[in-house]
């Protein structure tokens, strides 16, 4: 169960040999938006230089350095440490989602035996990552947008967004967006933003709108111009309520 302010537990688990230190800063800012990094461990061979870079980031993230030498070239010790100790945290822990960083298509059946426990799977990888490993997460952050983000702030660049056309020529994209937002909407066709967003996580665990090149669903939804907008006033709340119709109805 999530704690008392209402946020989730969180287990990170960082497959060393898979993943850049350069986007530490980044990935636990973005994992604070799921919830509390309860645990967090990071697994690699410490006795030998290749992780350097990451032993300087250990202390200061307090992040927890497992040990895993391996034994036999060319087969990779980390990834089974890193299930063992995950299935350990689900059985003794009170742990309400996952995070597993890492490229590496071993992790796919992991993830989807956490989620059959009724866990939250958060993925973290390049984009070179495996689908199946991708669709076996709730949701699946390419660690390439973590890095941009990093030097959009270092350079305070304005990057250049794609342009309404540019978005309207992705066919996937744009379908994605119109069958979500119909699998979301009322009788009239009107879908509430929030709703469409998550339907459109769940049809797809690797949709980011900063894979788009914006940093909002609901920048990207009126970037398309595929959709109507209307903004509308709550009497229980100050805050307005954004729905979307598919201007293709009438």
């Amino acid at each position: 169960m999530p704690n008392s302010d209402g946020q989730k537990r969180l287990a990170v688990l960082i497959d060393a040999d898979n993943t850049q230190a350069a986007i530490i800063d980044s990935l636990l800012e973005e994992i604070a938006n799921f919830g509390i990094a309860t645990v967090k461990r990071i697994y690699g061979d410490w006795t030998g230089p290749q992780l350097k870079k990451w032993k300087d980031e250990l202390l200061e993230h307090a992040i927890q350095p497992i040990q895993q030498f391996a034994y036999t070239k060319g087969k990779n010790a980390t990834d089974s440490a890193m299930i063992i100790d995950a299935m350990d945290l689900l059985y003794s822990a009170a742990m309400d989602g996952f995070c597993i960083v890492s490229s590496d298509s071993d992790f796919t059946r992991l993830s989807a035996r956490l989620r059959e426990a009724g866990l939250t799977v958060y993925g973290f990888g390049e984009q070179k990552t495996p689908k199946a490993f991708v669709g076996a997460c709730d949701r699946f952050i390419y660690t390439e947008n973590l890095r941009k983000g990093e030097r959009d702030q270092k350079d305070d660049i304005p990057q250049k967004r794609p342009t309404a056309g540019e978005l309207k020529s992705n066919t996937r994209l744009v379908n994605l967006l119109r069958n979500a937002t119909e699998d979301s909407a009322d009788e009239t066709g009107w879908a509430n933003l929030g709703t469409v967003g998550q339907t459109v996580v769940n049809k797809a665990p690797e949709f980011d709108p900063r894979n788009h090149g914006y940093k909002k669903f609901g920048e990207l939804v009126r970037a398309i111009d595929l959709f109507t907008i209307d903004e509308r006033s709550s009497v229980n709340s100050p805050a307005k309520q954004i729905y979307i119709r598919d201007k293709r109805r009438r």
